[in-house]
């Protein structure tokens, strides 16, 4: 590391000072243990940024610190992302398939997050489990476009929801952590209720939606006979 990333490292923040003797500055196994740790969050995909704020009055140990962040960057769901082609995703569509209506859905999926472009024709598919779900519609006889529909309005509550948990994660837990100075002795238990949210979340989410589909069926099925009643009588 260059002595100009060190002193600019120092002006964010994120390296407390040398020890000055004269007009030289002397740094010692605390200063290498500290960029050791940004180096090592930066590869985990944080930015200074947030590197600073993780940092910023941590109180805890470097080895705690990233712990937390590499329990905040562990993939939520315990899936594998696939590389897939365009052929492999236009092959539902069957022969027929309208270019112009393939490109618009292709374009709907990269914009709610189920595939991130790679290049050449290529993307990764961010969720095999999803897909999998989308497969199984397509053989029920449901279109491609109405499950696409579908699976963005799904996108949109489930964003609301997992605000709704990092708001709770926020304010009960991290809050009242950072207002106490991030004590030392505290970190392991931040960290904890970090990675325990995550089987709560996806357990509360499927519990309260096995509620809201019965009520929904009962109430389509029963304007669906309402209605067949209603035609009869007629």
């Amino acid at each position: 590391m260059t002595a100009r990333n060190i002193r600019a490292h120092q002006s964010r923040g994120l390296l407390p000072p040398p020890e000055v003797r004269g007009r030289v500055g002397y740094y010692g196994p605390e200063h290498v243990a500290r960029l050791e740790l940004i180096k090592e969050m930066q590869a985990d995909g944080f930015n200074l940024e947030a590197i600073a704020l993780l940092l910023g009055r941590s109180g805890g140990s470097s080895e705690e610190v990233l712990r937390f962040t590499r329990a905040l960057r562990e993939p939520f769901a315990d899936e594998h992302p696939r590389v897939v082609t365009v052929e492999e995703l236009a092959k539902p569509f069957g022969d027929d398939a309208n270019p112009e209506q393939l490109q618009a859905m292709l374009e709907n999926a990269l914009e709610i997050g189920f595939l991130h472009p790679l290049g050449d024709g290529r993307f990764e598919e961010i969720s095999p489990r999803l897909a999998a779900v989308r497969q199984e519609l397509f053989e029920l006889g449901i279109s491609p476009q109405s499950a696409i529909d579908v699976g963005s309005v799904i996108r949109e509550h489930a964003d609301a929801i997992a605000r709704a948990f990092a708001q709770l994660f926020l304010k009960e837990v991290w809050e009242p952590f950072d207002k106490a100075g991030r004590p030392a002795e505290d970190w392991p238990k931040v960290r904890e209720a970090l990675e325990r949210l995550r089987p709560l979340a996806s357990e509360a989410v499927v519990a309260i939606f096995g509620i809201a589909m019965g009520d929904a069926v009962d109430e389509a099925l029963g304007e669906e006979l309402d209605r067949l009643e209603g035609g009869e009588g007629s």
